[in-house]
């Protein structure tokens, strides 16, 4: 039987290069869900507890996605508002000043974001149609 330096051991091995893990979350499950959870751990060669850890930071790093993907869709709506404000006018053989340029990328900074959502709740109207 190990003693308790060897356990002390066995600990520092297992938590160099890595904080120490020290917060835990529980959750209840019925028989059917533990069953299902279990099997999944066993099929990818994981502890219960090291497979459900990993699937909560995944789906916590997923969540995080949903806003950067929509900073995207922002940004690149402000891109195509200010390409067509700017084009129109060159594509006619007008010239823009500096002042018009700054004051179009100001108004496309104010409405890009309102203009995402509505952009986004119109797709949402036709998904339902």
């Amino acid at each position: 039987m190990p003693g308790q330096s060897e356990k002390r051991e066995n600990n520092l091995r297992r938590l160099r290069g890595r904080v120490a893990r020290s917060r835990s979350i529980g959750t209840k499950l019925t028989p059917d869900e533990e069953r299902q959870i279990l099997a999944a751990a066993e099929a990818e060669g994981k502890a219960p507890s090291e497979w459900a850890r990993d699937v909560l930071l995944r789906g916590a790093v997923a969540g995080n996605c949903g806003e950067m993907e929509m900073h995207l869709f922002t940004e690149l709506v402000g891109i195509q508002m200010l390409l067509m404000n700017a084009l129109e006018p060159l594509l006619r053989g007008e010239k823009m000043a500096q002042e018009q340029l700054a004051a179009l990328y100001r108004r496309v900074q104010t409405t890009k974001a309102a203009q995402a959502q509505e952009l986004l709740a119109k797709r949402g109207q036709n998904k339902e149609k």
